[in-house]
Formats: C-alpha cells, structure tokens, sequence
C-alpha cells in the first residue's frame, strides 16, 4: 500500500508532469493535494478543483503549489466558499497570473469578483447547470454540507461537478453529506469514471465548533459502490487534526462490501491515469 501521507512531487516538478502527461482520447489523469484539492488533464484541458494553497500553521501537509505558479492552468473550480475550498488568500493571486475561467456556485459570484477576479473570468453556477468551459462540459450536483441550504432565490451554495472530457467522465463531489436524492441524481450521469468522494464524517464536537460535516466513509463507500464507479478515491481525510479519518477504513468496507469497484489511495501528487470503461 502506498503511503497516502507523503507527497510525491510538487512544484515544478509537479507541473511538469501535468504538462507532460498526454493522453488519447478516452483517458484521464488526476493529481491529489491533499484534502480535496485536484489537478485533472482532460485532453488538452488543465483543470484545478478547489486549490488550497494557504500556507496555515493548522495543515498537516504544506502547499504543493504557490499561487504564482498556477498560470497554465485552464479552468479552476470552487465547490463551495470555504476557505480551503475557495482560497481567499490564493485567488487574487492567481487572477493576477492566470486568464483562466474560475466557476463557482453563483452564490459566490460576487465573492470571486470582490477577490479580484474579473468579471469575464467568472461562470456562475447552480444545481443541475450544465456549461462547457475550455472544453470541459460541468454538470453542477447540489451538496449537503450539513445542510442543502437554498436561498430563498432557489441557488444552492455548495455543488459538486461532474466533469466530462476526452471521452471520460469524473465527479468531484465537493463537501456533502448523503442527502435524499442524492445517487438518483448520479445515476442519471452515469458512468462516472472516476468519484472523488469525502470521507471524514462528522459529529457534535465538531458541528459546535463549526466544523461542519461530510459523508462518514462508510456512506461514501455506499454511494460510490452502488453507482459502480470505474475508481473511487477517498478525500477529505488528511489535512487538519481533529477533521480527519482512516481512508483504510473506505478502501476495506469498499473491498468487502463491493469487491468490484477499484479504489485509488496513494501519495499526492502521483500521476493517475483513468481510461473509460465504455
């Protein structure tokens, strides 16, 4: 078994790979780090999804990159406003390098442009919306981070993304709990060749100290082995004490309970190469 604390490159060295890594159609690859921060190659796209690169006194893993290194990329994507999933620290300083599109939930639309990011650069999102952005098709899923949380205008603050690109299809699901509805919505965006799943669940201490919750790793386990995604990668487990679980726990219940779904679990900023099942 790999070891998922360590890292395996960064920096220059991790953008190289990314650079680097070219694939045929029906292909992707992905890079993990830490938390629920991903790098996905999609053909010619360079997708960054909720990039965390704060350097905080509270992370058990440093950043992997700085904001001034992220100019190349295409598209980055914020699941939800949090800090360590819509950076405020990093963002001004990415949109001062990068003419990237940034999508969001449309809820934090104004966030963004307060953050610097100009106007044109910002694609607001709601459940269920589907854009394509640097040729990369974005299915917005509504997300329960403790709660659905619908504005009285009917946006939803917290989404997941299904990505669909070169021919391959990933969901990156944000922060979520399991909500009623949840893998009927999935089924309809079916096959999804790789989940990328938060594992660390939740509880009362930490709901009264605001740290709000995600799927326990047994009902990630449940919502990606009944979809029989072609990988399932547990997250959201690794980056602050007091937040976090033992992703063997995901991979063992997931090996027992559906023995055939694949699972990744390795070091950041390995090179992962998914390749469609149909």
């Amino acid at each position: 078994m790999p070891d998922h604390n360590a890292i395996v490159r960064r920096g220059a060295e991790l953008l190289d790979a990314v650079e680097a890594t070219s694939l045929p159609p029906g292909q992707l690859a992905f890079w993990w780090l830490g938390q629920h921060s991903f790098i996905l190659r999609l053909g010619a796209a360079k997708v960054f999804i909720d990039a965390y690169l704060k350097p905080d006194e509270r992370r058990t893993k440093p950043p992997m990159l700085t904001p001034e290194e992220c100019g190349g990329f295409d598209l980055f994507l914020c699941t939800h406003d949090h800090g360590d999933h819509l950076d405020p620290w990093a963002i001004p300083q990415i949109a001062e390098v990068s003419r990237a599109s940034f999508v969001v939930p449309r809820t934090a639309r104004e966030r963004m442009l307060a953050l610097g990011v100009p106007p044109d650069q910002v694609v607001g999102m709601n459940a269920d919306e589907t854009v394509t952005v640097a040729g990369v098709t974005i299915t917005a899923v509504r997300a329960s981070h403790e709660f659905l949380d619908e504005t009285p205008d009917g946006l939803f603050p917290f989404l997941g993304y299904v990505l669909e690109g070169n021919g391959v299809r990933a969901y990156h699901s944000g922060d979520t709990l399991w909500w009623e509805g949840l893998q009927s919505r999935l089924r309809a965006l079916l096959p999804l060749d790789v989940a990328f799943v938060p594992i660390n669940g939740r509880d009362s201490e930490r709901y009264l100290r605001n740290c709000l919750g995600n799927l326990s790793f047994a009902e990630a386990v449940d919502l990606v082995g009944a979809l029989a995604v072609g990988l399932a990668v547990p997250t959201h487990f690794d980056m602050f004490t007091g937040n976090s679980e033992d992703p063997l726990k995901f991979t063992a219940y997931l090996e027992a309970k559906y023995p055939g779904v694949p699972h990744w679990l390795g070091p950041a900023g390995e090179t992962v190469v998914v390749t469609a099942r149909r």
